[in-house]
């Protein structure tokens, strides 16, 4: 029985390192992968067999401590290391780096960001390899960039965004950024127009609906642009080719989780925030935009109603023409590499006089 049991220990020992190096194998094969996250590995005990509980002590004899027999160990922990990683050059204006905790929101075209809940089911990132793409602000995978657009007045009666009249006011709703529309209309041609978002629902007001104060005849597409950049508030701007006025087409978003090691990791570059990373947090870099948000629950941790919730404040800025390299550190990976490569070896070894020991014991019979 006792033969077996170190057996079974020494099987556990040789699945958790196994486990263990391919940890350390997907760490250095990120070596060069922008935004990687290194994860580290623990081990705990596992499961054991008591052969006493052991008893207290009497007027005529002490206590006796328990006996137990350990059945080997297997993973306690595999977790996430998310600070920030080096930086790598790129010399693209749009490439952007979050100097601190925080990430990236992207999602689809068509999430409506209404709730706490809402906000959860977007995607985080850290690597800012952003373009523009029909339109519409996207990362390298074509996922849609959140953020606060430059919307003119909303009408919350009709819920429709009535072009023209502010265009430099800032919309405090989360929504996917994208251009102003291009002017079709008489005397404007080729002027930026920001038809903005729904003062019911929050979302992006669609301008094939009817929803932009102009008729279908007077859009003509997403504005023609050049000069675009991003600046370290996440302010995204760039000059009308057609007129030549600088347009601010919006801000960048940021999201930071109560517990930032607590995000569970998808596909690519791209984390999901469960229940064990907390509630949500956006803000604008460096606190560039400020004020209520109407749609999307923003803790503050004041209680405020989410209806009038203000943009959590934020110190936590970004750097462009640079990429978040990888958080891999090969020096201690190749450390660890070698700590796990002789535990293997050591219950390869428990194994083998394990079964020296049952072969002896069969041939005792002889």
């Amino acid at each position: 029985m006792a033969m077996t049991g170190a057996m079974s220990a020494a099987i556990s020992g040789l699945k958790t390192h196994m486990q263990a190096l391919s940890v350390v194998g997907n760490n250095i094969a990120n070596v060069n992968t922008n935004g990687y996250k290194a994860q580290r590995i623990t081990f705990k005990e596992s499961v054991y067999d008591t052969l006493s509980a052991g008893s207290a002590g009497t007027n005529m004899m002490g206590s006796t401590n328990p006996k137990q027999i350990g059945y080997g160990c297997t993973v306690g922990t595999i977790d996430l290391d998310m600070s920030t990683g080096d930086l790598s050059a790129t010399g693209r204006d749009l490439d952007c780096t979050i100097r601190g905790d925080g990430f990236f929101l992207v999602g689809s075209k068509q999430e409506n960001i209404d709730s706490a809940d809402a906000v959860k089911k977007l995607q985080l990132t850290r690597v800012g390899d952003f373009q523009f793409r029909d339109g519409y602000l996207t990362d390298g995978q074509g996922n849609v960039v959140y953020g606060f657009l430059t919307s003119a007045e909303t009408d919350a009666e009709n819920g429709a965004g009535q072009a023209g009249t502010a265009a430099g006011e800032i919309s405090k709703d989360l929504v996917p950024i994208r251009l102003p529309m291009k002017s079709n209309k008489q005397g404007e041609e080729g002027k930026a127009v920001y038809v903005g978002v729904d003062g019911t629902t929050g979302a992006n007001v669609n301008p094939e609906d009817g929803n932009s104060g102009y008729a279908d005849t007077e859009l003509d597409g997403y504005i023609n642009y050049k000069n675009l950049r991003i600046d370290e508030n996440g302010k995204i701007t760039c000059n009308n080719d057609d007129t030549g006025d600088v347009v601010v087409v919006g801000y960048i978003a940021m999201g930071v989780a109560e517990n930032p090691n607590g995000v569970l990791h998808l596909d690519g570059p791209y984390y999901e925030a469960g229940d064990a990373a907390g509630d949500i947090t956006v803000s604008a870099f460096n606190s560039a935009v400020t004020g209520a948000l109407r749609n999307g629950k923003i803790q503050d941790g004041n209680g405020v109603d989410p209806a009038t919730q203000l943009l959590n404040k934020s110190t936590t800025g970004l750097m462009t023409a640079f990429l978040e390299g990888s958080g891999t550190d090969l020096a201690t990976e190749f450390t660890n590499m070698i700590l796990y490569q002789r535990g293997y070896q050591a219950n390869t070894r428990i194994v083998t006089v394990t079964d020296t020991m049952l072969e002896e014991l069969v041939n005792m019979k002889r």
